[in-house]
C-alpha cells in the first residue's frame, strides 16, 4: 500500500551531490524500552486489549505500554514523547488521504477535511468509542471524573460532531489516540502507508467533505454569511458566574448568544444560535434593550451612568473598572477597559471595544455590560 507516495527519481538526481549520514530507523526505540519487548506483567491485558481493538500484534510490545502510560503514573515513562509523534504522523497519513480522495479540492478545503479529522473532539470521541482510557494506567482520579462527564455526553449526541459539542472534550483522551499511533508507527519502521492501514479504521467513520457541508463550521459560516450580506458581526465574551457566555451582534444589534463552562464552546453554541436567526430571515437591526443611544459602534450613550443607576436599583456593589490594554505612542493611545460587578451569583465580568481615551473605553465597557445585562435576564 505505497500509493502515498510517488516516484522521486527527479529529487534524487538534483540533490546527488548532497550527503548525510545514513539513518537506521531500527535503533529508534523508547526510554522504556529493554532488550525485551515484551511489557510489564500488570499491562499484558490491557495491551491485548488494544490489539485486538487496532487488529494489530505489536512487534514491540513496549512501545504499546509506553503509549498507554499518563504523565501521573511516575514508575514509568509516559506517553508524552509518543504523544509529540503521533500528533505529526496522524496529520501526515490523512494529509495523504485527503489529497488522494479529493483530486479536485482546493488546498483551503482540503485543510478542513484534515482538522475535522485530527481535532481534539474528533480524536476524544475516537478514545470513548474503543473505551481506550480504560487501558491507561494513571494516577490521577480526576482524569476518571472529566472522563466520564465527558462520555456521558457524547452518548447523548444523535449526529456526530465535527466541532465540538456541549462539553469541550478533555485532551487526555486525544492524546491516547496519538499516541497509540505513534506506537504503531515506530512499529511498523516509520512506514506511513502502513500505519494508515492499521490506524484508519480506529478513526472510522473519516469525516467527509459531504459531513462538513451538512454540519458546518457555526463561527465560520457567520461570518461568511453576514460578509455577503455587507453585515459587520462581532462577538463578546463575558463571564456569568463560573460559566462564559458569548454574545453574537450584527451591525451593532444583539442577535444571539451561548454560555459553557468553556469559552470556545460559547462562542460555538452563541453561533449556532445567531445562523439559526439569521436564516429564518429575521431582522438583526431592531435593537432589542429598549435603551435609547445605541450607535454601530455598541455604545450607549452615558453608558457609565447609567449602568451605577442600574447596579444601585439592584442593590449590588459599584462597577469596578480596570484597563486591561494601554499601548501606543503619547499621541496614538489605545486603550481597553474592563468592568466587573459582584453580585450573589458571582462576578460579572466583560471587557469594551479599543478607544483613543480611558473614558470612552470605560463607556464602552459599560455598553457591553448593559446588553449583557439586558440579554441574561438581569434587567
Amino acid at each position: 500500500m505505497n500509493q502515498f507516495f510517488g516516484h522521486v527519481d527527479t529529487v534524487t538526481h538534483r540533490y546527488a551531490n548532497l550527503h548525510a549520514p545514513p539513518i537506521s530507523y531500527n535503533h529508534f526505540t523508547t526510554t522504556t524500552t529493554s532488550s525485551s519487548s515484551s511489557p510489564s506483567s500488570d499491562m499484558e491485558a490491557s495491551i491485548a486489549a488494544v490489539e485486538r481493538i487496532l487488529n494489530y500484534s505489536f512487534r514491540n510490545k513496549r512501545l504499546l505500554e509506553e503509549a498507554l502510560t499518563h504523565s501521573s503514573y511516575s514508575d514509568s515513562t509516559s506517553y508524552q514523547r509518543l504523544e509529540f509523534v503521533g500528533d505529526a504522523a496522524l496529520g501526515l497519513a490523512l494529509t495523504n488521504h485527503v489529497f488522494l480522495a479529493y483530486p479536485e479540492l482546493d488546498p483551503g478545503l482540503l485543510s478542513l477535511i484534515r482538522a475535522a479529522n485530527i481535532s481534539t473532539e474528533k480524536l476524544a470521541r475516537v478514545a470513548i468509542k474503543h473505551r481506550l482510557f480504560q487501558f491507561v494506567r494513571h494516577n490521577a482520579t480526576s482524569l476518571e471524573d472529566k472522563v466520564r462527564e465527558f462520555a456521558k455526553v457524547v452518548s447523548q449526541e444523535d449526529d456526530p460532531v465535527s466541532y465540538g459539542g456541549s462539553m469541550k472534550a478533555p485532551k487526555v483522551l486525544a492524546d491516547i489516540v496519538e499516541s497509540v499511533a505513534a506506537a504503531v508507527y515506530v512499529d511498523v519502521n516509520f512506514d506511513l502507508s502502513k500505519l494508515w492501514v492499521i490506524i484508519r479504521g480506529l478513526l472510522e467513520p473519516i469525516v467527509t467533505l459531504e459531513d462538513l457541508q451538512q454540519q458546518p463550521q457555526p463561527v465560520t459560516v457567520l461570518f461568511e454569511f453576514c460578509q455577503k450580506q455587507g453585515k459587520h458581526v462581532d462577538i463578546k465574551h463575558w463571564k456569568k458566574g463560573l460559566r462564559n457566555v458569548a454574545s453574537v451582534y450584527v451591525d451593532g444589534s444583539f442577535v444571539a448568544s451561548g454560555s459553557s463552562e468553556q469559552k470556545d464552546i460559547a462562542k460555538l453554541n452563541a453561533a449556532r444560535g445567531a445562523l439559526h436567526k439569521l436564516l429564518q430571515s429575521m431582522p438583526v437591526d431592531v435593537n432589542p434593550f429598549g435603551i435609547g443611544g445605541i450607535n454601530g459602534s455598541f455604545e450607549i450613550d452615558g453608558a457609565k451612568q447609567k449602568l451605577h443607576e442600574l447596579c444601585g436599583k439592584k442593590k449590588w456593589p459599584k462597577p469596578i473598572y480596570e484597563l486591561e490594554k494601554d499601548e501606543g505612542r503619547p499621541h496614538e493611545k489605545i486603550f481597553v477597559s474592563s468592568v466587573k460587578i459582584p453580585t450573589v451569583d458571582g462576578a460579572l465580568y466583560i471587557t469594551g471595544d479599543e478607544k483613543s481615551r480611558v473614558k470612552e473605553a470605560e463607556n464602552s465597557a459599560a455598553s457591553f455590560m448593559i446588553r449583557a445585562l439586558q440579554e441574561s435576564g438581569y434587567l
